[in-house]
């Protein structure tokens, strides 16, 4: 089990600070952070939480999956790690002579 979780369905009010104190209860939080707007600031709706162990990170998603917070209803799972390279590249030469 990862010892990050994915927090989806956050309230545009809940912060990085809010979203710390919900999570403290299952074990010991090393980061908790609400997904900002670059341009705005405004909360994108969702945030991680990353904990000491996993064990910790499980008891929260059985606790947390559906719970509220700010008036809203969250969805509590492990992060999946954001894929890293990947196509791309391509096109290619085909400079060829024309006439």
């Amino acid at each position: 089990m990862s010892n990050k979780l994915f927090i989806g369905g956050l309230s545009w009010d809940t912060d990085d600070s809010g979203l710390h104190d919900a999570f403290q209860p299952f074990g010991e939080v090393k980061e908790a952070k609400v997904i900002t707007d670059r341009e705005s600031g405004r909360s994108r709706g969702f945030g991680f939480v990353t904990f000491s162990n996993g064990e910790d990170a499980s008891k929260a998603i059985e606790s947390m999956n559906g719970a509220m917070l700010d008036g809203r209803t969250l969805r509590v799972d492990e992060a999946q790690d954001k894929s890293r390279g990947g196509g791309g590249g391509g096109g290619g030469g085909g400079w060829g002579g024309g006439r």
